[in-house]
């Protein structure tokens, strides 16, 4: 029993949730608006709604910047910039290539000569009376030359290396891959914008047909209870309707939660902050053509962010094994020094007798060959490694133009059904709507049946919303194409 009244109560606080929602959704539209003649509703609400969407955005705001209880218009392209600004996956692309172009430079500057200051003081034991005798050193370490010595030295250091080299080319490589995924994810981010944002618009449109829906089904229940005390028709058909009545509210009550949860999601992806405040630009049905097959892989195979970062990435395997074989060759380096070393910190010494003064500034110049030898097959690993995975970045390469192909064919297929498919559902829900309305009107005369009234608003409100999906799947198909050619297709 406890937990039969916990499913009520829960039950009863959604009911109330979408009840507050759906009175936010009405304090939208114009108050005291009468209700419309059959067949008339839904183009008033539409031109309505595109009213209220031609609201221009107040002077010196921006989409998505707070404006209290202020409702701006946000068009597909408005949308498309905040998430681009906003998405964390986007945006860690884009620190991603950050990233990387900053080893590219700490690669390059690598190769270039290095300048540093060193300051250093020794302190060493002295050989005490050994130091009177001639000849003696004067510590007792051989490596320190008094027993006060002092070091300040600028040492410009040069290291000529293979390895350097070919890690500054394979940095570069990198950063040429990480420039692709950086296209990879705004391209990608466009289709979830797309799917998201007209989600909204085809939510918006089914929740205006549950509406009708719903008005539909309490005009029949008033029909058939008048005829009913008229004589006209039996009680089963009153039942019928109050069932039918019943289903209907309990669709525009899925349509309202399914707009709030688009609204939603579409929020949650393009504002820093969770704002409701706006309304979408009415052109889910706006006329976009679609673009000739040849176009399609004309731009596709130009300039395809995943075939170029294949192709970079098969360029970064080949400098790792370039690296990998400079481990047999030599390393030079070259250091050059200028500044003191001497036994007392400063410029000159003077030496007694005569008070003699000797400079202490002088420079002195190193230059080392390391020659490898022995590594006990390290090496050797090293080059068989970085081979290995040359040999796969190829295949991904290949992978990646076969893919390419059967994805042009695959999404441009995707879309021409899509797009011949929509004229048929937008005749199959005209042709549903003027079916409803002959039935009904054969219903008023007796000449039909409720099972046919019913079955009538039951192939309207799904034709309907096969119409709305259509044109969302569309929209998505029509931006999953813009992830090959780059070139927007939506308004």
């Amino acid at each position: 029993m406890g937990f039969s009244c916990s499913k009520v109560a829960h039950k009863a606080s959604v009911l109330l949730f979408l009840a507050a929602f759906a009175g936010s959704l009405q304090a939208q539209t114009q108050p005291g608006q009468e209700p419309q003649p059959q067949g008339q509703p839904v183009q008033q609400e539409r031109s309505s709604s595109q009213a209220q969407s031609a609201a221009p955005i107040p002077a010196g705001q921006s989409p998505g910047s707070p404006s209290g209880n202020a409702t701006f218009r946000l068009t597909f392209q408005a949308a498309l910039e905040l998430a681009r600004k906003n998405s964390t996956q986007f945006q860690a692309a884009v620190t991603n290539f950050g990233v990387i172009r900053e080893d590219r430079a700490q690669a390059r500057d690598a190769l270039l000569p290095s300048v540093n200051y060193d300051n250093s003081a020794i302190y060493t034991q002295g050989s005490g009376s050994v130091a009177a005798v001639a000849g003696a050193p004067p510590v007792v370490f051989i490596a320190n030359n008094a027993v006060h010595e002092y070091s300040s030295q600028a040492n410009v250091h040069e290291a000529i290396d293979v390895a350097a080299l070919a890690n500054w080319r394979r940095s570069a490589a990198a950063t040429a891959v990480a420039r692709a995924q950086v296209e990879i994810a705004a391209r990608g981010l466009v289709v979830t914008v797309a799917q998201n944002y007209y989600k909204v618009g085809a939510a918006e449109r089914k929740l205006e047909t549950a509406r009708r829906g719903a008005e539909e089904g309490d005009k029949f229940f008033k029909l058939t209870q008048d005829l009913e005390g008229g004589g006209e028709v039996a009680h089963a058909d009153v039942i019928k309707a109050e069932l039918q009545m019943q289903e209907r509210r309990r669709q525009l009550q899925e349509a309202q939660l399914g707009l709030l949860n688009s609204r939603l999601d579409l929020a949650v992806l393009i504002f820093p902050n969770l704002n409701l405040n706006f309304e979408i630009a009415d052109d889910l049905h706006a006329p976009v053509p679609l673009p000739t097959i040849e176009d399609i892989q004309q731009r596709g195979t130009h300039d395809n962010p995943d075939l170029r970062a294949a192709l970079e990435a098969v360029s970064q395997a080949r400098y790792d094994v370039f690296s990998a074989r400079s481990g047999y060759l030599p390393a030079l380096t070259f250091d050059y020094f200028y500044g003191i070393d001497a036994p007392n910190f400063g410029v000159n010494s003077v030496v007694n007798p005569g008070n003699q003064k000797f400079s202490n500034l002088g420079s002195s110049a190193v230059v080392t060959l390391n020659i490898p030898i022995w590594n006990w097959g390290s090496t050797q690993s090293k080059v068989r490694q970085a081979e290995l995975k040359r040999e796969q970045a190829k295949r991904e390469l290949s992978l990646a133009q076969r893919k390419l192909v059967a994805e042009i064919q695959s999404l441009y297929a995707e879309a021409g059904t899509a797009f011949t498919e929509l004229e048929g559902l937008r005749r199959s829900s005209e042709l549903a709507e003027e079916s409803l309305r002959l039935v009904t009107l054969r219903y008023k005369n007796g000449e039909s049946t409720v099972l046919e009234v019913v079955d009538a608003q039951t192939t309207f409100a799904n034709a309907s919303a096969a119409y709305q999906d259509g044109a969302l799947r569309y929209r998505v198909a029509l931006a999953s194409l813009q992830t090959l050619t780059g070139v927007s297709t939506n308004p």
